[in-house]
């Protein structure tokens, strides 16, 4: 398998409460949850989904070719409103993200995402859409680094790393992985440096998609477009997206937001999600023996009201 599915069972228990509905999988990969929702869908169901990775999309395209009911959109699941509009669908009866990159893309050195082989320093989900990380390194300013290095990868060693970027750059222009692997591994001991180079790829990568700004566009759209009893579960694999899955789902199911102390409620939110994970489920011991990638996983799922 090129890919193995996270919390698979657990995803679809919460996803799939109607199987005639309509679904959405906003992340499609390389098909696991997708193939999953399928087989709990009745022949009236139906299944949307989205991916920016050409050789993703490619896959799960001609793996789920002979299935009707199976829509695909080389798109980004921002896309959700527009692309709801080409199906002629209103609501969603439920809303699916895996928001981790998944096994063939870290290890692939074609999917330019790994630090473990020498290849392009790419790291965009879509080859054909905005700057690579390379592009990044080269021109940014050291602040400008240091910054995307502390913020979305919470790498304590930022300023240092940033700094010798920009000392490496003036000689010769970052093309490839082992260019800034070589830089981490001269400031970090050998015990912390996959963690660095780890920490390190994921700021790049985050950045260069846009990943947190997406997320949070898609689940404002995403509210939008559920039926009311419809679900949206998400998984997040870093407290960043976490905190913003677990923030606009708290958001989303208070009444009321006014100030404490206010004697009547002055600020017209609405309650538009009803929590039902309170705490985030997270893999067994087994399942993250049998797929260490599924060690920092957590599933957060709610319910339009």
């Amino acid at each position: 398998m090129i890919h193995t599915p996270v919390l698979l069972k657990e995803s679809v228990d919460f996803l799939v409460t109607n199987k005639n509905g309509i679904y959405f999988d906003a992340t499609l990969g390389f098909g696991g949850h997708s193939e999953e929702i399928l087989k709990q869908l009745s022949h009236k169901g139906r299944l949307i989904a989205t991916d920016k990775d050409q050789s993703a999309f490619d896959y799960s395209k001609q793996k789920f070719r002979d299935d009707k009911r199976f829509s695909a959109y080389h798109a980004s699941f921002t896309n959700i409103d527009t692309i709801s509009k080409l199906e002629f669908i209103e609501m969603f009866d439920g809303i699916f993200a895996d928001l981790g990159v998944s096994s063939y893309q870290l290890d692939s050195s074609n999917a330019g995402f790994t630090f473990r082989e020498d290849t392009s320093l790419d790291l965009r989900m879509n080859k054909h859409e905005g700057f690579s990380a390379s592009d990044f390194l080269n021109r940014a300013d050291q602040d400008e680094i240091t910054k995307i290095l502390f913020e979305f990868g919470e790498e304590k060693n930022a300023r240092l790393i940033a700094k010798k970027i920009v000392e490496f750059r003036s000689t010769e222009k970052f093309t490839n992985t082992f260019q800034l692997k070589k830089i981490i591994e001269q400031l970090t001991p050998q015990r912390f440096l996959t963690k660095s180079l780890s920490r390190v790829f994921q700021a790049l990568r985050i950045h260069v998609n846009n990943e947190l700004e997406e997320l949070k566009e898609f689940l404002d759209k995403s509210v939008q477009h559920l039926k009311p009893g419809g679900r949206i579960v998400v998984l997040s694999y870093h407290s960043l997206e976490d905190r913003i899955v677990k923030e606009k789902i708290k958001y989303e199911s208070l009444s009321c937001i006014c100030p404490p102390g206010m004697p009547i409620c002055i600020c017209g939110k609405k309650k538009r999600l009803r929590i039902i994970t309170t705490k985030p489920v997270m893999p067994t011991e087994i399942e993250i023996r049998n797929n260490r990638r599924a060690r920092s996983a957590k599933l957060r799922a709610a319910e339009r009201v």
